[in-house]
């Protein structure tokens, strides 16, 4: 099996867990506090990034530092990710849960409007193109004849610019930091973020079962797992090559939505979904091709 093909099955692993891990926070939220569920999410999801640090190859070099120098950095990339996860999360349990797992898919979109002021990416007119069709995108899925969907359609909105931002800064670190390091020192400023907002709102309670902790614990393993095998995947050939296998997130959060929570929102997805998806892609494509023209 060549690289490629293992990147690929990598990479859909990875985008199927985290929507395995969204359905479950939908069954979750109707019982539990989002920010309490955020705490359970990151303290469950240690451990997937203590394996990926006891794995590594600098690990089993010998090397068992665990200081990052730009820890500072991190700690702006968890707080980021905090702001995401309780956007999202409130978003999947108040929507249905394809529509909100689309609109999160604006990532792209934001991560080349990011790109300008944080590195100082020269952006051309056909990225800023790719930008304004995913946006005319969003807006129909949004319906701007109803105000209620538009208020809640700002919570994934929201949440694709808090991942967004986290994927952006991981490029400001020095090429000597280790995936590792980062992904453990993201996850544990998360992890406080999550806990601080959770003491703040009064979020911590008693779970009322030994089956609402082991979904707790699912939840985690899956999200943390999900980043693991995305990370694995990365390694194994170049981002672009795999960017346009993530919007198999959309067809797999609406399989997700119709099996398990009767949800078939085929009317508010189309045909916006398609001009989303379509930005994406085009962003992805002129990302290649300037790729191969510095090569």
């Amino acid at each position: 099996m060549s690289s490629f093909t293992r990147a690929v099955a990598f990479i859909l692993l990875a985008i199927f867990l985290f929507d395995v891990q969204g359905a479950i926070i939908k069954h979750l939220g109707d019982r539990y506090p989002i920010p309490l569920i955020a705490t359970y999410r990151n303290i469950f999801g240690l451990i997937p990034s203590f394996c990926l640090l006891f794995f590594s190859s600098q690990w089993k070099s010998g090397d068992r530092s665990i200081g990052l120098s730009q820890w500072r950095l991190a700690i702006l990339r968890g707080i980021s990710i905090a702001f995401a996860q309780y956007c999202f999360y409130l978003s999947i349990t108040l929507m249905e849960f394809a529509t909100a797992t689309t609109l999160a898919f604006a990532g792209p979109l934001f991560i080349t409007a990011l790109s300008v002021p944080i590195l100082k990416a020269q952006v051309g007119w056909a990225r800023w193109l790719a930008v304004s069709i995913g946006f005319v995108g969003i807006i129909m899925v949004m319906r701007p004849s109803q105000s209620a969907l538009q208020l809640l359609a700002a919570l994934p909105l929201a949440a694709a610019f808090g991942y967004a931002l986290s994927s952006v800064l991981v490029r400001l670190f020095d090429t000597s930091a280790s995936t590792a390091k980062i992904n453990l020192y993201t996850t544990l400023a998360t992890l406080t973020c999550s806990v601080a907002l959770a003491w703040w709102t009064g979020s911590f309670e008693p779970v009322a079962s030994l089956r609402d902790w082991m979904w707790f614990f699912a939840m985690g393993m899956a999200g943390g797992f999900a980043v693991f095998c995305m990370i694995i995947a990365y390694r194994l050939t170049q981002p672009g090559n795999l960017s346009p296998f993530e919007y198999f997130g959309i067809p797999f959060s609406f399989i997700i939505g119709w099996v398990f929570f009767e949800e078939a929102p085929y009317g508010t997805l189309f045909p916006g979904v398609l001009l989303i998806i379509g930005g994406g892609l085009l962003i992805v494509w002129r990302e290649k091709r300037r790729t191969a023209r510095e090569d």
